[in-house]
């Protein structure tokens, strides 16, 4: 039987990156209780995340491998997760204004055989920004639903003055390195 690739997030831009690189999947939803990973390491919380993810999502079928990913934002070694209001929203984005932060996104793969969990890590550093930007951004409402409280791939790209590593990183999967790892499971983009 050909394996089936589930894709354990009901993230938009990890669908959209998954389309990008045609690679057939479906989505299940799982719910999850993230407080129980308690770790402060940016990187080893991110793959954590991750790996808690695919573990509590079930196989209906044997041929089925399971992708999960989880994307963590850190500053100075602080971890900036998704902004509960406009005024933690505000703190994040005053603190990243003008200096370099680092974003690393988990990721698991996993069949009834095996588990891979890898850690990517990129640069960003923010333009110096003003309080109003800050609080225009903030308006658009492209904040609340993202670590960090910006969105790469959308408005928030006008706060990024560079990116050190891979962009798809940032966006919440680093698609090019889940394409070669998802290999190892006979799972490959169509026509390539």
């Amino acid at each position: 039987m050909e394996p089936t690739l589930i894709l354990a997030s009901t993230s938009p831009r990890r669908k959209e990156l998954l389309e990008l690189v045609h690679i057939p999947f479906t989505i299940r939803k799982q719910d999850v209780d993230e407080s129980v990973i308690t770790i402060n390491d940016p990187a080893q919380r991110a793959e954590q995340l991750s790996l808690h993810k695919a573990v509590h999502t079930n196989f209906i079928h044997s041929s089925e491998v399971i992708l999960s990913a989880d994307t963590v934002v850190a500053f100075e070694g602080k971890i900036y997760g998704k902004p509960k209001d406009k005024e933690e929203a505000y703190a994040m984005l005053s603190t990243l204004s003008g200096n370099k932060h680092e974003v690393f996104t988990g990721v698991t793969i996993r069949s009834q055989e095996k588990t891979i969990s890898f850690v990517e890590s990129t640069s960003v550093e923010f333009w110096s920004l003003t309080e109003d930007e800050i609080h225009a951004y903030i308006k658009s409402n492209d904040v609340y639903d993202k670590a960090g409280a910006y969105g790469i791939q959308s408005l928030g790209a006008s706060l990024v003055k560079k990116i050190d590593g891979d962009f798809y990183t940032v966006v919440g999967l680093p698609i090019s390195k889940v394409v070669r790892e998802l290999k190892q499971f006979h799972i490959n983009p169509i026509n390539l």
